[in-house]
């Protein structure tokens, strides 16, 4: 059983990063040289290698209260002290309080799931799949790139929906809605609105483009 299901609550130190959402199932690469977060991460080396990402707003400051767990899966430490991490994020989590603030933050929390549902959500899976891939192959043509559409992406809509949330690029408070939703049907829908929205927009240029040349 995953030790993150396995418990309904508990303590978790916390590390705030500006404008980042980290999605379950995805690699996060973080440089360490601070010296709060040495020491948090020298802690968490000699636990379960995990701790928790927040997302933290650049124009108020607020840490967001529902972020994702990572787990370190190696690690390199400098000739200064500095490391050099790579994580991977595992389940979502609710801040329920903080435990304390220094030297660093460590919070109680509760991990969250997508609601179950009876409905079948593979043909909505399919339609963003195909947006994608669109939005894709509309990049390439647009900017004579060969742009080669990933051979990763996952099939389960819970999944995939975590994977599209986490390609979306300058959208931070968009993200973490998208993180924050307990419904896969309706991430899945937004996201859909959103690559459709965007597909759209390449569509035109590329409708532009082709006239000009």
């Amino acid at each position: 059983m995953d030790f993150a299901s396995s418990v309904a609550v508990r303590e978790l130190p916390l590390f705030p990063l500006p404008e980042l959402v980290l999605f379950p199932g995805r690699r996060l690469p973080l440089h360490i040289f601070e010296f709060r977060y040495r020491i948090m991460m020298n802690t968490i080396l000699q636990s379960d290698r995990r701790f928790g990402v927040l997302m933290v707003d650049p124009t108020t400051s607020d840490i967001a209260k529902v972020g994702c767990c990572a787990e370190i899966v190696h690690y390199q430490r400098l000739p200064d002290d500095r490391m050099k991490i790579l994580t991977v994020g595992q389940q979502r989590f609710r801040v329920l309080d903080y435990v304390r603030e220094k030297p660093y933050r460590v919070g109680l929390v509760e991990w969250i799931d997508d609601e179950p549902t009876q409905q079948s959500l593979t043909p909505l899976a399919s339609e963003v799949d195909q947006l994608l891939r669109d939005v894709v192959h509309l990049s390439a043509k647009l900017t004579s790139q060969d742009i080669q559409f990933p051979e990763n992406i996952p099939d389960l809509p819970l999944e995939l929906s975590y994977w599209v949330a986490s390609t979306l690029h300058g959208v931070a408070s968009e993200q973490q809605s998208l993180l924050e939703m307990q419904d896969t049907a309706g991430r899945l829908e937004r996201e859909a609105e959103i690559l459709m929205s965007t597909r759209n927009h390449l569509a035109a240029r590329t409708a532009l483009k082709d006239v000009l040349e």
